[in-house]
């Protein structure tokens, strides 16, 4: 039966632009509400004090070896953007809902598109105005009010409030108040809109519920004594 799904993302995020794809259609076969929320990743691992896959050299080169089997295998167009990591901010503030209006969900495609599937630089202000003008959106009047305070603003609340729903990563998509991270798990999303979710929360709670034996020591900056 219909619910409604949120969507959290940052087109920093190769997987991101994976689960967009698929769960645009998800939702809409299924008659599912789709809240899409720009939230800036940077400041979700800030948050959780953690590091991003691009600064991780191993983790950055086996992200990209991966992004490039799912496409493959799934018959996805994949370039990735010309520079990665780059600054996300307009392209985020381009995307909320304040900015694009009844309009959002086609802001989000094209950049997505012209970012991951054809490649042009997603932190620039020219590439991102050519990119919506080409699916026929007005880029100057999206510009303009993405630069706004007002926009600024919106996105750094979005992104609170993203924090205080428990999001810690990109892409996560939420099926009513159940979290579900990742482009790999929109099998688990559909089986969640349709009322046969196998999670038992009695053996979460439990396995939750149990002492800490052992903490990683955090690593103290190199230099000090």
């Amino acid at each position: 039966m219909p619910g409604r799904v949120d969507f959290y993302f940052d087109y920093i995020s190769g997987y991101a632009y994976f689960a967009w794809l698929r769960l645009q259609e998800i939702c809409d076969r299924r008659g599912a509400e789709l809240g899409v929320h720009p939230v800036l990743f940077a400041g979700l691992l800030d948050h959780w004090g953690q590091l991003g896959p691009a600064e991780i050299p191993p983790k950055r080169e086996w992200a990209y070896k991966d992004a490039f089997r799912v496409a493959h295998l799934h018959g996805i167009e994949l370039s990735c953007p010309k520079y990665h990591p780059f600054n996300p901010l307009l392209a985020l503030r381009l995307s909320l809902p304040e900015v694009g209006g009844a309009e959002q969900r086609r802001v989000v495609a094209a950049i997505f598109r012209a970012g991951w599937g054809q490649g042009i630089d997603l932190g620039s202000r020219d590439e991102l105005a050519g990119a919506l003008d080409r699916e026929g959106l007005d880029s100057r009047a999206l510009i303009e009010r993405a630069s706004a305070p007002a926009a600024k603003e919106a996105l750094r609340q979005g992104t609170e409030r993203a924090v205080g729903r428990g999001v810690f990563g990109v892409p996560t998509t939420f099926v009513g108040d159940e979290l579900f991270w990742g482009s790999d798990r929109m099998d688990h999303v559909e089986l969640a809109l349709d009322g046969r979710d196998p999670l038992d929360h009695a053996r979460v709670r439990e396995a939750l519920a149990r002492p800490r034996a052992a903490d990683r020591r955090k690593a103290r900056p190199a230099g000090d004594g």
